[in-house]
């Protein structure tokens, strides 16, 4: 077994064409979360200013449980949301957002999101059914935005992570899926 990569973002581009798929990363800095609705709303003209940076940060399909303490927010589930309902919406995430290069999720995506993340970008599989070991490794709640909008779990949450994972590569820059290669050697 491959020793894990541990990353902080941002991340240098270039070093996620050392991935391939199967490798372990843990990921620490700064993720945003987005579920449906959140990227039908970061993708429309409306709302095309978004009130943080995203520059550097990965993408994680997540629709988290948080509650407010006087005026700090503690997450308490962060588990991972199925990524294939995104499948539609990644290609005016990318287009929107081009620094994003790193996406986080849920289950497998198909041939189109492999494509879309070819040469540019990665998708890291975190393990469905672990949001208290995920809220574990969410050191800070930065930001919000469109929790009136929105709600709680639909609403883009920006987080510092630490050591967050472990994530496996699903799909690498390189054109190859996990999902497609299961059953093979890679």
């Amino acid at each position: 077994m491959k020793t894990p990569y541990h990353f902080q973002l941002p991340l240098d581009q270039t070093k996620l064409f050392d991935l391939c798929v199967g490798d372990v990363i843990y990921l620490s800095g700064m993720v945003f979360t987005a579920r449906d609705e959140a990227h039908r709303l970061l993708t429309s003209q409306e709302h095309k200013k978004i009130p943080f940076e995203v520059n550097g940060m990965a993408l994680y399909h997540c629709g988290p449980l948080v509650k407010k303490i006087n005026d700090d927010f503690q997450v308490v589930s962060a588990g991972p949301t199925t990524s294939s309902r995104m499948e539609g919406l990644l290609a005016p995430i990318l287009h929107f957002f081009p620094t994003v290069s790193i996406i986080i999720g849920k289950g497998g995506m198909g041939e189109k999101s492999v494509q879309l993340l070819k040469n540019r970008g990665v998708y890291l599989v975190y393990t469905g059914g672990a949001g208290a070991l995920a809220a574990d490794q969410i050191k800070k709640v930065v930001d919000v935005a469109w929790y009136d909008e929105l709600g709680m779990t639909d609403a883009v949450w920006v987080f510092e992570v630490e050591e967050f994972g472990p994530v496996i590569v699903g799909i690498d820059a390189h054109g190859h899926s996990l999902f497609k290669t299961r059953n093979s050697n890679y």
